[in-house]
């Protein structure tokens, strides 16, 4: 039996480095200042190999955050195959029995990723012992190409809104997200979920990255080439009102708090103008896109205001044969919120769609050398499916009523929305990929225009 009294302190001081190192924790080692376990548990013992499981919090900075961990630990000689080329997933090597052993994050392990699984799900029987672990802000493995297992990493108490919002909409009835399975939760605080994995689902971003491709390489308008998304960007739009009818039929809704909104946008402006103007892209006038924001007050007709899915883009969705399924409804992860629930104007929502077909195109285009005319092709290939998307969302009667009255009044509403998301696309960009900062910059220039003219 593994000793966790004198294994676990080793761990907690390997961590900060380990944290650092993954997507999901989002955190930098040197600014970690403390690390301390809530609980440790050991899942699995015995010779071969050990499972630990665990909450732990971490100061980092001013913030506090807490994150769950899954830890294997085997004999240090011998290092297993399957860590082969994923030395990011291991901790550091700590005292055990009659030698040392190798500390790594469990999840890589065939063996004992199923053991997780068991945790959430102890019926369920796995043919194939070779999971998939998919990282981004969180962990998910597939089992046997049927099941995929959400390992919620940072960790905050009470219900998880993707499971709690995809459990409702399921009970429901509605076909546009994928119903859980089973949970996990420990002190009422929801831990992991686990799914049906859709073989042969598309990612709308390979999709739309798929789509523009061919338009530059045919350089045909985009309703000509190949890989016409626009029937497909329709549907999802329908799919997304009938979603926010369905949150606002659940959940309510209430007059739309434009006061609250610009709050918001204002601070997560000040953390970009905190980065220091040196950082910034040439052109971003921080007082002007306040002004563009403090615009929404003058709104008499705002909208309603509901619970959103709050980080919505084209990689959050799935095509599959019948539509589209939504994922991931925890909302920004970099963004503040009075609970762990997004509620704001449904079209927050919409506004990501629109900045994610931008990305897209701008992306795309960078890879291709073609001048004026490709740059022109890919600005229609995006007009193109921005229309069909509204077209279909705008079809759906009852999200409409969530909406300004105005046309004009729901472009003014949306333009904010998408120039906040831009914004806050800026912030990660300058964070961890400064050199793709230039295309929220460009959307932010686009998006000022009107007011400038």
């Amino acid at each position: 039996m593994i000793d966790l009294d004198a294994v676990t302190p080793l761990l907690l001081e390997a961590l900060p480095r380990h944290l650092a190192m993954q997507r999901w924790a989002g955190v930098q080692e040197q600014s970690i200042t403390a690390v301390t376990a809530r609980w440790w548990e050991i899942v699995c013992d015995d010779d071969e190999v050990t499972l630990l499981w665990s909450l732990i919090d971490v100061a980092h900075g001013e913030d506090r955050l807490t994150y769950q961990v899954f830890i294997g630990l085997r004999p240090a000689a011998d290092p297993p195959e399957f860590l082969h080329g994923k030395e990011r997933e291991v901790i550091g090597v700590v005292p055990g029995g009659p030698g040392e052993l190798l500390a790594y994050d469990a999840l890589v392990d065939p063996d004992l990723a199923v053991a997780v699984l068991h945790l959430v799900d102890p019926d369920v029987e796995v043919v194939v012992r070779r999971p998939i672990v998919l990282e981004h802000s969180n962990s998910s493995v597939v089992f046997d190409e049927a099941r995929i297992l959400k390992l919620f990493r940072r960790v905050e108490e009470g219900p998880n809104p993707d499971v709690a919002i995809t459990r409702e909409l399921a009970r429901r009835g509605s076909q546009h997200v994928l119903a859980p399975l089973a949970e996990l939760h420990r002190d009422g605080t929801d831990l992991a979920v686990l799914r049906e994995f859709l073989v042969g689902a598309t990612e709308g971003w390979a999709l739309a990255g798929t789509s523009v491709r061919d338009v530059l390489a045919s350089r045909l308008a985009p309703g000509e080439a190949g890989g016409d998304l626009a029937h497909d960007m329709e549907r999802l739009g329908v799919v997304l009102g009938e979603l926010h009818a369905d949150m606002a039929s659940i959940w309510g809704d209430r007059p739309g708090d434009a006061a609250g909104w610009i709050a918001q946008m204002e601070e997560q402006l000040a953390a970009v103008a905190d980065s220091g103007a040196d950082h910034l892209p040439p052109g971003i006038d921080t007082s002007e896109i306040s002004a563009r924001y403090r615009s929404l007050a003058a709104q008499p007709d705002p909208g309603l205001e509901i619970r959103i899915h709050g980080d919505l883009h084209l990689a959050q969705v799935l095509r599959v044969d019948d539509g589209w399924r939504v994922l991931d409804f925890e909302g920004e992860p970099a963004r503040r919120r009075d609970d762990r629930f997004t509620t704001s104007s449904p079209l927050r929502d919409v506004a990501g769609i629109m900045r994610s077909l931008h990305y897209v195109a701008t992306t795309q285009l960078a890879d291709w050398e073609g001048g004026a005319e490709l740059v022109e092709l890919a600005a229609a290939w995006e007009t193109r499916n921005r229309e069909a998307f509204l077209r279909g969302y705008y079809g759906v009667e009852a999200a409409v009523a969530l909406l300004p009255a105005a046309p004009a009044a729901r472009d003014a509403v949306l333009g904010v929305f998408e120039l906040d998301k831009a914004v806050y696309e800026l912030a990660y960009e300058l964070a961890y990929r400064p050199e793709q900062a230039y295309i929220p910059a460009e959307g932010i220039a686009r998006l000022l225009k009107p007011l400038a003219a």
